[in-house]
Order: C-alpha cells, then structure tokens, then sequence
C-alpha cells in the first residue's frame, strides 16, 4: 500500500516558471508610471492654451520629448502586459497564440507611431 499525499503529487509540478517574471514587469512598470504620469500630466498641461509655434517650441525641449516619449513607451507596455495576461488566461488554443501575436505587432506599431509623432512635432 502506497499512501501518496496531495502536496507529493503536485511536488515538481509546479507554473511553468513564467508568472513571476510577468508579476514584476507589471510592478516596474506600475512603479515607472507612478513618477512619471504625473510629470506628463504637469508637462502636457504646461503646453495647453499655447500657440503652434509656441507648442513646437516647447516639445523640442530635451525634457519635455523625454517625458513624453517615455510615458507613452511605459504606458503602452504595461497596457500589452496586462493585456496578454488575459489572453493566456481567457482565450485558448491558437486563437491565443493568434491574439497574443496581434496584440505584440499592434503594441510596438503603436510605440513607434508615438516616437514618430513625437520626432515630428519635436523637429
């Protein structure tokens, strides 16, 4: 007779060793947006009422095109990352796999798409 407990038959069969990785790229993320929300939000607020040239003027600023590039590279990353954690969890199979691909491509399209805007109005 062979008396195998519960916690024996799950020892060695644990996650796949990826969800902490997740967890703390989700809390740097989280940690970066926590300082930097607020600097975009007082820099952005600083250009509202301007004119154009003014406005031009102002994101050609090395600080300002800093803030603002890296918020909008921060947010969308910690947006994918939450993001494919719902995929894994809620859609199966390779409809999944199909999904976690076009949420990739779509999130790195639209990191660049916000560099290239900000490289635009900047120069």
């Amino acid at each position: 007779m062979r008396f195998v407990t519960d916690r024996k038959l799950a020892q060695g069969l644990g996650a796949a060793r990826t969800g902490t990785h997740h967890h703390w790229n989700a809390m740097i993320t989280s940690a970066a947006l926590v300082v930097l929300v607020p600097l975009f939000v007082f820099t952005f607020g600083a250009a509202l009422g301007r004119g154009y040239e003014e406005v031009l003027a102002y994101f050609a600023q090395p600080c300002t095109a800093i803030i603002t590039a890296l918020t909008a590279v921060v947010v969308i990353l910690h947006c994918k990352g939450e993001i494919d954690e719902a995929v894994i969890d809620y859609v199966p199979g390779t409809l999944g796999k199909l999904v976690l691909v076009a949420v990739q491509a779509l999130s790195w399209a639209m990191i660049a798409g916000a560099l290239f805007a900000l490289v635009k109005l900047a120069l």
